[in-house]
């Protein structure tokens, strides 16, 4: 059920929360599928509403650096600087998680992601709630990632109780992922947040690897098959589209990063066989949505 953000809705919402249930909800980034990160068995509510592997961790949303610290075992300089800088804002900062905090949420991991949304509603939320919340993308294990309260809609149907309705998001791709629990910051996902700009605050980042087939991944959407949407996704150069399909192109390059989903949603409802997309340069400011249609493009 779509619902218009209010004081009213968000302490109906948080209370949802509190009991246990699932409430979607805006960030700037994307659209999260919200249950109180403390509670293992809402998590678990999470990854039954999308279909989602006990591998993919998931990020954590809190309303300030002080509730961010009360879910890490350490806080390294690096992470104190990121969090200064960036925060409220669409960087999620991995760190060595304290014990409190249920293994469903880390994939088993002794790490979890952490980060302040800067949306209005989101941290009205999280203040209403009291408890960090945890928030995947508020769409089925795979697909195409919601900007909008439609999508959520669209995607999850009645699986969610409460869909708070925030206008489209601002952002519109999902955050940067920095992991600071080891000796070396570890760039774990592309976002808007460039690595040049990271870089400048805290030196040279590595780059993280990929998890083994059925290990626990250290950050989401790492795997080789996601963001996509339900209409076939070609890659132009690489793809080549039967002769009498009806095709839709993209030119990445001239996509926003805020717009890349909302077009990508308008041009999957409207019929077409595939969607053949030039990818934009291979350059800092386009590594997120070379990321993102890279693996929307993936076959599995």
């Amino acid at each position: 059920m779509i619902c218009p953000s209010s004081t009213e809705t968000i302490a109906e919402a948080a209370a949802l929360l509190r009991d246990g249930q699932l409430v979607a909800f805006p960030t700037e980034t994307v659209y999260g599928l919200g249950a109180n990160a403390l509670d293992a068995a809402a998590v678990r509510r999470i990854y039954d509403a999308k279909g989602r592997p006990s591998t993919s961790p998931l990020i954590v949303h809190v309303d300030s650096i002080g509730m961010a610290r009360s879910l890490a075992a350490e806080w390294p300089d690096a992470a104190e600087s990121l969090a200064s800088r960036f925060w409220p804002g669409p960087l999620t900062l991995v760190v060595r998680k304290q014990l409190h905090v249920p293994d469903i949420v880390t994939a088993g991991l002794p790490t979890v992601g952490l980060r302040i949304p800067s949306h209005p509603v989101a941290l009205q939320l999280i203040r209403c709630c009291g408890v960090p919340l945890a928030a995947p993308s508020a769409n089925r294990f795979t697909e195409l990632s919601p900007t909008r309260a439609e999508h959520v809609e669209r995607s999850l149907g009645d699986r969610v109780p409460m869909i708070l309705d925030g206008g489209a998001c601002q952002v519109g791709i999902e955050s940067t992922v920095v992991s600071v629990a080891g000796a070396r910051p570890v760039l774990l996902r592309h976002g808007s947040i460039t690595v040049p700009a990271l870089e400048a605050l805290i030196g040279q980042l590595e780059l993280g690897s990929a998890a083994e087939p059925g290990q626990p991944h250290a950050a989401p959407g790492q795997h080789p098959k996601h963001y996509s949407p339900r209409t076939p996704l070609l890659i132009a150069g690489r793809d080549t589209p039967p002769a009498d399909a009806r095709v839709a192109h993209l030119h990445a390059a001239d996509v926003a990063e805020a717009a890349l989903y909302e077009l990508l949603h308008t041009l999957d409802a409207e019929g077409h066989d595939a969607i053949l997309v030039t990818m934009p340069p291979d350059t800092p400011e386009f590594a997120a949505v070379r990321d993102r249609l890279t693996r929307a493009a993936a076959r599995e």
